[in-house]
């Protein structure tokens, strides 16, 4: 960051290669668009190029700055379009699986795609932080712009109400000794 600040341009190619493709899958997953998130991504580097002087070293790791930039330039894009977007998961595909087990996996990622996708915009945001990208409470609180019990708070309430929308969405189980399902019995 330090070659970069003084405007060199190599530095800069290195660190967009470095870390281009982390914020490119946090910004897809927060913004629900693939072609959303190169215009984003391409934002945020370009402000890095801008901006890098009022970045801190020591005061946060550069991938928490990195990813603070990012996710500001999401929600004020979000903002801009007042309207709130889904969450595509990207998923892998296993080409060798059955056709059963493949139609499985793919609603289950459904399932999942629509309830990461229905959760306020916070809580997504932590989850995806935390539990995708793999930042650190402390870290995803400063992208945030949360104290870490907030943080904490909205992980808690996000994972609460992943849980209780996978759960409504789960289809009834037929009970076959009585042939009644799950629901007919509650």
């Amino acid at each position: 960051m330090a070659q970069v600040v003084q405007g060199d341009r190599s530095a800069f190619a290195t660190l967009v290669a470095r870390h281009l493709d982390p914020v490119h899958r946090y910004l897809s997953r927060l913004s629900g668009s693939s072609a959303d998130a190169d215009d984003l991504s391409q934002e945020t580097f370009l402000r890095v190029w801008q901006r890098a002087g009022s970045y801190r070293p020591g005061t946060v790791a550069f991938t928490t700055w990195l990813h603070r930039v990012a996710h500001n330039l999401a929600v004020d894009a979000a903002r801009r379009r007042r309207e709130q977007t889904g969450v595509s998961l990207d998923l892998v595909e296993d080409e060798h699986a059955d056709p059963a087990t493949r139609a499985a996996d793919d609603e289950s990622a459904r399932r999942l795609d629509g309830a990461i996708a229905a959760l306020p915009p916070n809580q997504r945001a932590a989850l995806l932080l935390c539990q995708v990208q793999g930042f650190s409470n402390r870290d995803a609180g400063a992208i945030l712009g949360v104290s870490v019990r907030s943080l904490e708070s909205l992980l808690a309430r996000a994972r609460r109400n992943l849980r209780q929308t996978l759960l409504d969405a789960e289809p009834p189980q037929s009970n076959p000794s009585t042939g009644s399902t799950d629901h007919d019995t509650a």
